[in-house]
């Protein structure tokens, strides 16, 4: 039997709300209808699902997709030891048995024969087929599926099916406004107000350059990266070219413009 108690998230997640997005979820969760939450990387999708499922106090399990895991790794397979054959529940499998909220984090990352296998859980059937062990599992009363993306990464050959996006009402996300954003990066990385403010300045420059040299601005996390190397001493401009412009770029030219930017809101 599985310990719900595991998955449970114990402690308040700090989440900054930027809108009505506590209201929608809950709604959604009342009426067990499958989330997605759409956004650019780092800007908080993830801290969110972690807030709400503390404060709905439900169990959380989270699997973060990428293009080799098959539907045996969401599901379950059988497995062999000393004992003989046994059936190993997926992590989808046990947050439909235990009634947990199961987050598929950058969905579009796994293979699209993959995702398919959660279609018969965003309907009114709510089951789970079990083909290999011949079981059709009924989902749990509190189950519901969460996924994610960034929808900046869609290709052709990467993007989810319109058979899977219609299955699932969604949630917008972007990066907070600026007064949001500063709160968020002065509560998380331990850095005064007015350094956070500035921290934030730098990712706006670097946003603007999205699609002109940047495939990604600055997320919000990477922000926060920087002011807790900032809080543990290290020189801001240092900090900053450490933790937000190496990252986000190996060419020299857009180095160097995100460089003089950094050190000109920090002089």
């Amino acid at each position: 039997m599985t310990d719900k108690q595991q998955y449970l998230i114990k402690e308040e997640p700090f989440y900054q709300t930027t809108g009505n997005e506590v209201a929608l979820y809950e709604s959604a969760y009342n009426c067990r209808l499958p989330i997605m939450v759409k956004g650019p990387t780092g800007c908080g999708k993830s801290r969110f699902i972690e807030y709400m499922a503390w404060k709905l106090q439900k169990p959380l399990i989270t699997v973060a997709c990428n293009e080799d895991m098959t539907a045996a790794d969401l599901v379950g397979r059988f497995l062999l030891d000393e004992k003989g054959t046994r059936w190993q529940d997926g992590p989808l499998t046990v947050a439909a048995r235990i009634g947990a909220i199961c987050y598929l984090d950058e969905v579009v990352e796994a293979r699209q024969d993959t995702t398919v296998v959660i279609h018969p859980l965003t309907d009114h059937r709510r089951v789970l087929p079990l083909d290999k062990k011949g079981e059709l599992l009924e989902a749990h009363p509190d189950f519901q599926l969460v996924i994610s993306y960034n929808p900046g990464y869609q290709s052709l050959m990467k993007d989810l099916k319109q058979s899977t996006k219609q299955r699932f009402t969604a949630l917008d996300f972007d990066y907070p406004e600026k007064a949001d954003e500063s709160r968020i990066v002065s509560h998380e990385g331990g850095v005064d107000t007015a350094l956070a403010e500035h921290l934030v300045d730098i990712a706006h420059r670097a946003r603007n350059l999205k699609g002109h040299g940047l495939d990604e601005g600055i997320s919000t996390r990477l922000l926060v990266y920087a002011a807790q190397l900032i809080n543990d001493g290290i020189e801001p401009v240092e900090a900053c070219k450490m933790a937000l412009v190496r990252p986000l770029t190996d060419d020299a030219d857009i180095r160097a413009t995100l460089d003089a930017a950094v050190e000109m809101i920090l002089a």
